[in-house]
């Protein structure tokens, strides 16, 4: 009886640890505060973190050339001329040459 009761105890508390575990996925805990122009070029991408699930505040993050990530206040004017500039830029030269070789064959 004693062991029922404790098997019982153990799969249910066990049930509720992971039922309890948040998953964080990847979130952006604090800003950046400025980026020098010479790092604002190796900017090559960037994404938006919505406050949902884990993620706690909102954040504009930058991916740059050697994948390192910066995480940004979305509402600070630099952030919003720097996700302009990489929309503009043109595509690289070899993502162009792969799209002409596809299209060949």
């Amino acid at each position: 009886m004693r062991f029922n009761t404790l098997f019982f105890l153990l799969i249910l508390s066990c049930v509720c640890l992971a039922l309890a575990q948040v998953s964080y996925d990847n979130c952006c805990l604090k800003y950046v505060r400025s980026m020098s122009p010479g790092a604002q070029k190796h900017a090559v991408k960037y994404r938006h973190q919505k406050t949902d699930g884990g993620c706690n505040i909102p954040a504009v993050i930058f991916t740059m050339r050697r994948g390192r990530i910066l995480c940004t206040d979305p509402k600070e004017t630099w952030v919003n001329d720097l996700m302009k500039k990489i929309d503009e830029r043109p595509e690289k030269l070899s993502d162009m040459r792969r799209r002409r070789h596809s299209r060949r064959g």
